[in-house]
């Protein structure tokens, strides 16, 4: 099976989810690292209230359930982006995202959209920020 290595640093989530989407319905194995240094583009206030509402949303016992933490995130935008099908649903499995690169990843050449790279004239966030509100008002 053919694999793909994606840096996921500096580049803007949504569109990377949609090469990584595409990766992965073309029978790719597909692994991300540096999920946290993803950009969400837009102002950093509308993102925090948009994303809060997401995980207060429903009941804490029956869902939706939204992730808290920058892989499952970045995993959940993938998921999104898939066919609601079984060909959907093996995709998925091929997915492997890190929040920074681990030791067994070691050697390996990552992969860079061009397509999702940030244009620094806009505003962003970084992922890892975002985590990082939403871990604290949790508690």
């Amino acid at each position: 099976m053919d694999e793909i290595y994606v840096d996921a640093s500096e580049q803007v989530m949504g569109r990377l989810a949609t090469k990584i989407a595409k990766e992965l319905l073309n029978g790719r194995r597909v692994y991300v690292i540096n999920a946290e240094k993803s950009l969400i583009s837009g102002n950093q206030k509308f993102i925090i209230k948009d994303y809060k509402e997401k995980v207060d949303r429903g009941d804490p016992y029956h869902g939706p359930f939204y992730p808290k933490t920058s892989d499952r995130i970045i995993k959940r935008v993938v998921r999104g982006m898939l066919p609601k099908k079984p060909r959907g649903t093996e995709a998925l499995k091929r997915l492997r995202v890190y929040k920074s690169k681990p030791a067994s990843l070691g050697e390996k050449e990552f992969k860079r959209f061009e397509e999702a790279k940030m244009n620094r004239d806009h505003t962003y966030m970084e992922l890892g920020k975002l985590t990082k509100r939403l871990s604290m008002r949790a508690k």
